[in-house]
């Protein structure tokens, strides 16, 4: 069967698209950026598209029509400069669903949310909501599954954090440690996928899948360290104050392009807990669904686990301490730009060794803002390696003797270079 599988590279897309391949299908992957993608899965058909430019019916015509069933575990948690909630989540699915009706009635698997009344005022889940009822009321066969607290052997967003958490020293600072929890395991989620496409859940169904019992946020930490092969820690339940501070700041670096589990939709929802309520009647809900330390038990934690988990908060800390060393090495010579353009004195005239402080300050500081914006950060770091790079080379070859001054202004360089690696190395998000 040919299925078109939207966010196919995501976390819980990539477990979806591996189960209905073993399963013989042919899956077309649509994805924003799939190149990646391509690479790991060479069996499936990518396609590059954006969601949130597909919201006419025609967009979707030559999609919809060459394939069977479409599944949908596309989304995003909150509004950010790649992410538009009302456009992917809403006007697009709307557009799909008219598309999918007028191509002979394809089937459509929604991969939603679980249904929280009190906070349906949230973006994230009004959007989500209200695809969902257009699907119900689209005329076209559909299942909607509602996950959980998804967990896999991979992890992105909510349970990214809960590693991170899990593996922090001393002690476990926690937000709402006692929000209760229900959780379903990645392959669990890919197989009730597999038998609505293959007509095993009867079209209609809203499914919602959470393994029946119910975890506090610390007891699911503590297991994940447990997973980690790490002794019990003691829970340190962070002040409102502080846990405001944290989502501001993660709100913050939402707006330039980074997508924190620590944003305000996050903290709201975990707040109230994740539960779901499995309806009476559904074969593919309760306890036929891995608990959270089966999940964990089936996928036995490696060194790279371990290493991840430490180095998920580490990774802003890393990129706000760069940013910080480029701003203030581009703003301090301000401060008094002749005394520091009497290094280049003995090189050039007073005129251009000015202009020559001036630049480079400015560089400096450009620097330090680009690598807070997502998009650009990335070449910023390069740009970051190269201009330090040059620095030395150039103090090396005008003023050699700087490498002996007891301040060390080239030598404190050397640390920067391998810190700028490692935040190279921890960039990609998925």
């Amino acid at each position: 069967m040919k299925i078109l599988l939207l966010g196919a590279n995501g976390f819980i897309g990539s477990s979806i698209l591996m189960r209905l391949m073993s399963a013989g299908h042919e899956v077309t992957g649509l994805a924003r950026n799939p190149d990646r993608a391509a690479l790991r899965w060479p069996a499936a058909r990518w396609l590059k598209r954006d969601l949130a430019t597909l919201t006419g019916i025609a967009d979707w015509q030559e999609l919809v029509e060459d394939h069977a069933v479409i599944v949908n575990c596309a989304g995003a948690l909150q509004d950010g400069p790649a992410d538009d909630l009302a456009a992917t989540q809403e006007r697009s699915m709307r557009a799909l669903y008219e598309s999918a009706l007028l191509a002979g009635g394809k089937r459509i698997v929604q991969i939603s949310a679980p249904s929280v009344p009190k906070l349906d005022y949230l973006p994230f889940l009004a959007t989500k909501r209200r695809a969902d009822d257009a699907l119900k009321s689209s005329g076209v066969e559909y299942v909607i599954l509602r996950p959980a607290l998804v967990l896999g052997r991979n992890a992105h967003g909510g349970s990214a954090l809960i590693r991170a958490l899990a593996s922090a020293p001393f002690v476990l600072p926690l937000i709402h440690a006692d929000s209760l929890v229900q959780t379903v395991a990645v392959d669990d989620v890919a197989q009730q996928v597999l038998e609505a496409v293959e007509g095993n859940i009867t079209s209609g169904a809203d499914v919602d899948l959470a393994a029946s019992e119910r975890l506090t946020l610390a007891q699911l930490v503590q297991l994940h360290r447990q997973w980690l092969g790490l002794p019990s820690a003691t829970v340190f339940r962070v002040p409102p104050s502080i846990g405001r501070v944290c989502t501001l700041l993660a709100d913050l670096a939402g707006r330039l392009g980074w997508r924190s589990p620590l944003r305000s939709t996050a903290m709201v929802v975990m707040e109230q807990g994740v539960i779901s309520q499995p309806r009476t009647g559904d074969a593919t809900a309760g306890p036929t669904l891995q608990t959270a330390r089966q999940a964990l038990d089936a996928h036995p934690a490696g060194v790279q686990d371990l290493w991840f988990a430490r180095l998920y908060l580490l990774k802003p800390v890393v990129i706000a301490s760069l940013s910080a060393f480029w701003l203030l090495s581009g703003l301090i010579p301000l401060l008094d730009a002749s005394r520091a353009a009497a290094h280049f004195l003995p090189f050039m005239t007073p005129s251009t060794s000015i202009a020559l402080t001036l630049a480079t300050c400015a560089v400096d500081i450009a620097l330090g803002l680009l690598v807070l914006v997502r998009p650009f950060t990335r070449n910023a770091l390069i740009g970051m390696l190269a201009v330090a790079l040059s620095y030395l080379l150039g103090g090396t070859l005008l003023q050699p003797d700087l490498w002996l001054d007891p301040l060390g202004p080239l030598v404190k360089v050397l640390p920067f270079l391998p810190l700028c690696l490692v935040a190279l190395a921890t960039l990609d998000e998925r």
